[in-house]
C-alpha cells in the first residue's frame, strides 16, 4: 500500500492546530506532552537529511497517542460541559485519532531518510572507488614508467 505524499510541515500545522484547540479543555501536561513533540517536528523540518530528528519526533507522536488517552481520560470534563469544552475536547479527540496515521506518515519520511536500511543506507547503491584494473607495479605512474623508491 502506498501512503499518499504528505509534507510534514502539513503534518505539523494540523496537529498544532489541533492541540492549541484540545488546550481549552485540557491544560498543564496534555499541553508539555504535545507542544514538545511539535518541537521536535519543526526540528525535523529545519533538518532534512537528519535521521535523529525524524526519529525523535516519530518516537514521541507514538508515546504522546498513549499520553493523550491518559490525559483525555483523567481530566475529561465529567460535569455539564459548555459548547467550548466540548469543541476542545472534540479537537483532541481527533488529534488523537489521526496520531495514528501520523505515524504511518512520518515512519515513512523516516524510511526515505535512511531509518532501519533504508535507501541512504543501500549497499548496493555505492560505487567502489578501487579501479577495475590495478597497476601491477604499485609505483608505477600514470605513464607506465616506473617510480620507485631505489630509483631504478
Amino acid at each position: 500500500m502506498e501512503l499518499p505524499a504528505v509534507n510534514l510541515k502539513m503534518i505539523l500545522l494540523v496537529h498544532w492546530l489541533l492541540t492549541t484547540w484540545g488546550c481549552l479543555v485540557f491544560l498543564g501536561p496534555y499541553a508539555w506532552a504535545n507542544f514538545t513533540i511539535l518541537a521536535l517536528g519543526v526540528w525535523a523540518v529545519a533538518q532534512r537529511d537528519s535521521i535523529d530528528a525524524i526519529s525523535m519526533f516519530l518516537i514521541g507522536l507514538a508515546v504522546t497517542i498513549f499520553l493523550d488517552i491518559v490525559h483525555i481520560s483523567i481530566f475529561y470534563p465529567r460535569k455539564e460541559i459548555r459548547d467550548t469544552e466540548r469543541f476542545g475536547a472534540g479537537m483532541a479527540i481527533l488529534s488523537l485519532l489521526l496520531k495514528p496515521f501520523s505515524c504511518c506518515l512520518v515512519y515513512h519520511m523516516y524510511r526515505e531518510r535512511g531509518g532501519f536500511l533504508g535507501p541512504s543506507q543501500d549497499r548496493s547503491a555505492y560505487q567502489t572507488i578501487d579501479s577495475p584494473e590495478a597497476p601491477s607495479d604499485p609505483f608505477s605512474g600514470p605513464e607506465g614508467k616506473s617510480h620507485s623508491p631505489q630509483g631504478y
